[in-house]
Protein backbone atom coordinates (compact mmCIF):
# COMPACT_ATOMS: atom_id res chain seq x y z
CA UNK A 1 0.00 0.00 0.00
CA UNK A 2 1.45 3.36 -1.00
CA UNK A 3 1.35 6.24 1.36
CA UNK A 4 -0.25 9.37 -0.04
CA UNK A 5 1.74 12.55 0.25
CA UNK A 6 -0.21 15.41 1.83
CA UNK A 7 -0.97 18.40 -0.38
CA UNK A 8 -0.63 21.73 1.39
CA UNK A 9 -1.25 25.28 0.24
CA UNK A 10 0.69 27.92 2.15
CA UNK A 11 0.38 31.70 2.06
CA UNK A 12 3.20 33.64 3.71
CA UNK A 13 3.90 37.30 4.37
CA UNK A 14 6.31 39.38 6.34
CA UNK A 15 6.54 43.06 7.09
CA UNK A 16 8.15 45.78 9.14
CA UNK A 17 7.19 49.12 10.56
CA UNK A 18 10.35 50.89 9.58
CA UNK A 19 13.03 48.91 7.77
CA UNK A 20 14.72 48.00 10.01
CA UNK A 21 12.17 48.19 12.76
CA UNK A 22 9.64 46.02 14.56
CA UNK A 23 8.60 43.27 12.19
CA UNK A 24 6.21 40.38 11.95
CA UNK A 25 5.52 37.35 9.82
CA UNK A 26 2.42 35.32 9.17
CA UNK A 27 1.57 32.06 7.46
CA UNK A 28 -1.67 30.35 6.55
CA UNK A 29 -1.45 26.58 5.94
CA UNK A 30 -4.34 24.81 4.23
CA UNK A 31 -4.71 21.07 3.64
CA UNK A 32 -8.09 19.50 2.96
CA UNK A 33 -10.37 20.57 5.79
CA UNK A 34 -7.45 21.63 7.97
CA UNK A 35 -6.31 25.21 8.47
CA UNK A 36 -3.42 26.37 10.62
CA UNK A 37 -2.24 29.92 11.26
CA UNK A 38 1.24 30.83 12.42
CA UNK A 39 2.84 34.16 13.25
CA UNK A 40 5.68 35.78 15.11
CA UNK A 41 7.49 39.05 15.56
CA UNK A 42 10.90 40.55 16.28
CA UNK A 43 11.69 43.92 17.84
CA UNK A 44 14.34 44.94 15.31
CA UNK A 45 14.45 43.25 11.93
CA UNK A 46 13.95 43.82 8.22
CA UNK A 47 11.12 43.12 5.83
CA UNK A 48 13.22 40.59 3.92
CA UNK A 49 14.09 38.69 7.10
CA UNK A 50 10.40 38.47 7.99
CA UNK A 51 9.48 37.22 4.48
CA UNK A 52 12.12 34.48 4.77
CA UNK A 53 11.11 33.60 8.34
CA UNK A 54 7.46 33.18 7.34
CA UNK A 55 8.36 30.60 4.70
CA UNK A 56 10.84 28.79 6.97
CA UNK A 57 8.39 28.55 9.86
CA UNK A 58 5.53 27.42 7.62
CA UNK A 59 7.56 24.66 5.97
CA UNK A 60 9.03 23.53 9.30
CA UNK A 61 5.51 23.31 10.77
CA UNK A 62 4.62 20.46 8.40
CA UNK A 63 4.93 17.15 10.24
CA UNK A 64 5.68 15.08 7.15
CA UNK A 65 7.02 15.48 3.64
CA UNK A 66 4.34 17.20 1.58
CA UNK A 67 3.56 18.57 -1.85
CA UNK A 68 3.44 22.28 -1.15
CA UNK A 69 2.21 25.22 -3.19
CA UNK A 70 3.65 28.25 -1.40
CA UNK A 71 2.31 31.70 -2.28
CA UNK A 72 4.34 34.78 -1.46
CA UNK A 73 4.09 38.43 -2.44
CA UNK A 74 7.87 38.73 -2.10
CA UNK A 75 9.91 38.60 -5.30
CA UNK A 76 12.99 38.60 -3.03
CA UNK A 77 11.86 35.28 -1.53
CA UNK A 78 10.66 33.66 -4.75
CA UNK A 79 13.52 34.75 -6.99
CA UNK A 80 16.04 34.13 -4.23
CA UNK A 81 15.07 30.48 -3.72
CA UNK A 82 14.57 29.72 -7.42
CA UNK A 83 17.19 31.85 -9.20
CA UNK A 84 19.81 33.36 -6.93
CA UNK A 85 20.47 30.64 -4.32
CA UNK A 86 22.22 28.16 -6.64
CA UNK A 87 24.63 30.87 -7.86
CA UNK A 88 25.28 32.18 -4.35
CA UNK A 89 26.30 28.69 -3.28
CA UNK A 90 28.59 28.26 -6.30
CA UNK A 91 30.28 31.57 -5.46
CA UNK A 92 30.78 30.68 -1.80
CA UNK A 93 27.82 32.76 -0.62
CA UNK A 94 28.85 35.84 -2.58
CA UNK A 95 26.70 37.96 -4.85
CA UNK A 96 27.57 38.63 -8.48
CA UNK A 97 29.25 41.80 -7.16
CA UNK A 98 31.35 39.57 -4.84
CA UNK A 99 29.71 40.92 -1.69
CA UNK A 100 28.52 38.61 1.10
CA UNK A 101 24.93 37.45 0.65
CA UNK A 102 22.62 39.14 3.14
CA UNK A 103 20.58 36.81 5.36
CA UNK A 104 22.75 33.80 4.48
CA UNK A 105 21.67 31.99 7.65
CA UNK A 106 18.00 32.37 6.72
CA UNK A 107 18.57 31.29 3.12
CA UNK A 108 20.32 28.17 4.38
CA UNK A 109 17.48 27.48 6.82
CA UNK A 110 14.93 27.98 4.03
CA UNK A 111 16.79 25.64 1.71
CA UNK A 112 16.87 22.97 4.44
CA UNK A 113 13.17 23.43 5.26
CA UNK A 114 12.18 23.26 1.58
CA UNK A 115 14.34 20.17 0.92
CA UNK A 116 11.92 18.00 2.93
CA UNK A 117 9.06 18.84 0.58
CA UNK A 118 8.18 19.20 -3.10
CA UNK A 119 7.61 22.96 -3.18
CA UNK A 120 6.11 24.99 -5.99
CA UNK A 121 6.90 28.66 -5.37
CA UNK A 122 4.24 31.07 -6.64
CA UNK A 123 4.16 34.83 -6.57
CA UNK A 124 0.94 36.70 -5.83
CA UNK A 125 0.49 40.47 -5.94
CA UNK A 126 0.35 41.83 -2.40
CA UNK A 127 -2.66 43.78 -1.13
CA UNK A 128 -4.65 42.78 -4.21
CA UNK A 129 -7.50 40.96 -2.47
CA UNK A 130 -6.14 37.38 -2.56
CA UNK A 131 -7.76 35.98 0.61
CA UNK A 132 -4.83 33.80 1.74
CA UNK A 133 -2.31 36.57 1.18
CA UNK A 134 -4.51 39.10 2.98
CA UNK A 135 -4.80 36.72 5.96
CA UNK A 136 -1.03 36.16 6.12
CA UNK A 137 -0.53 39.93 6.01
CA UNK A 138 -3.05 40.40 8.83
CA UNK A 139 -1.32 37.73 10.94
CA UNK A 140 2.03 39.48 10.45
CA UNK A 141 0.55 42.83 11.45
CA UNK A 142 -1.22 41.39 14.48
CA UNK A 143 2.11 39.90 15.60
CA UNK A 144 3.73 43.34 15.36
CA UNK A 145 0.79 44.86 17.26
CA UNK A 146 1.28 42.31 20.03
CA UNK A 147 4.99 43.06 20.17
CA UNK A 148 4.37 46.81 20.35
CA UNK A 149 1.65 46.51 23.03
CA UNK A 150 3.83 44.16 25.10
CA UNK A 151 6.66 46.68 24.94
CA UNK A 152 4.48 49.66 25.86
CA UNK A 153 4.74 49.08 29.59
CA UNK A 154 8.36 47.88 29.59
CA UNK A 155 9.95 51.21 30.58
Amino acid sequence: MTKTVPEVVIYTDGGCRGNPGPGGWGALLLSGKHCKELSGAERSTTNNKMELTAAIEALNALSSASRVTLYTDSQYLRRGILEWLPMWKLRGWRTAARKPVKNQDLWQALEAAAARHAVEWRWVKGHAGTPGNERADLLANLAIDGLESAGAGAD
